[in-house]
């Protein structure tokens, strides 16, 4: 038949080794068109040329056999998930947003370590005090080995105790403890000038946050590289034989309840200092 190709053409086709092509069949990747009973011999049709250059990246790209057999199955039995696509595609496209969410940070670390051997690069440091505040407040002892769950839930407490009242951008109050042991006490609070409603979920309660003065840098971008701005400040203020305090606040002046872009975040780095 006309679109039969031997394994050696269908191996000049693809860039694929003769050995590699009977490796996929042997894993059962890649299963010829025909194979002769007596022989052996393998035919490709060049209906496959696609799935066998498709087989080649997810090869690359480290996705476990059983997924790839799954994808380039006939589909018997896979299913769908529950957004009715294929099951086994759904596989794929996950492995491929965790590769690109990998590409990403590194990335950023090859950024950050540009910019760390680079002597002339520093990132802004000032002395600022930061006004008087009334904040609605969600006050968490984070326990070790913690994600970051405790944060997201403390912010939906405070945006149901805000309401649809217009607030100023939210922040948090954290002890060095929680860098440097993993767990500690921890503050976020919105800014409000209205009292705490009593429908309000009974983890919020009202603070008052004094005039505080602080070495300050403004974080650009994601926080996969904060450890830098804090850095900064931290050196900042060691140099300058500062006191400080054993807390650091956070305010978030740009992020995600803003814009789905990390590079557009900025976030407030405030290393308090002893009155």
């Amino acid at each position: 038949m006309g679109d039969r190709l031997s394994i050696g053409e269908f191996s000049r086709v693809t860039h694929l080794s003769i050995r590699t092509l009977r490796r996929y069949h042997d894993q059962g990747l890649l299963v010829p068109a025909e194979v002769d009973p007596w022989s052996g011999y393998r035919c490709y049709s060049t209906a496959q040329v696609g799935p066998a250059l498709t087989i080649r990246r997810l090869r690359e790209l480290d996705l476990p056999l059983a997924d790839i057999r799954r994808f380039t199955g006939d589909g018997r039995g896979t299913g769908e998930d529950e957004d009715g696509q294929p099951a086994a595609r759904q596989v794929v496209v996950t492995h491929l947003r965790r590769l690109e969410d990998r590409l990403g940070r590194t990335q950023r670390a090859v950024e950050a370590l540009r910019e760390l051997l680079d002597p002339e690069a520093e990132r802004e440091v000032t002395i600022e005090t930061l006004p008087a505040q009334r904040v609605l407040a969600v006050s968490v002892d984070v326990p070790p080995g913690s994600d970051l769950s405790w944060y997201d839930e403390a912010m939906r407490d405070l945006d149901d105790a805000a309401g649809t009242r217009p607030v100023q951008p939210p922040g948090g109050r954290y002890a060095h403890h929680l860098f440097s042991e993993g767990h500690g006490s921890a503050t976020v609070y919105l800014p409000s000038h209205t009292r705490l409603s009593d429908g309000a979920p009974p983890t919020v309660r009202e603070v008052h946050l004094p005039e505080r003065t602080a070495a300050v840098a403004t974080h650009t971008g994601p926080h996969d590289d904060i450890d830098l701005t804090y850095g900064a400040v931290g050196a900042f203020a060691a140099r300058r034989d500062l006191a400080r305090q054993d807390l650091v606040e956070e305010i978030y002046l740009v992020g995600p309840r803003e814009t789905q872009e990390p590079s557009r975040w900025r976030t407030l780095v405030a290393w308090l200092l002893a009155p």
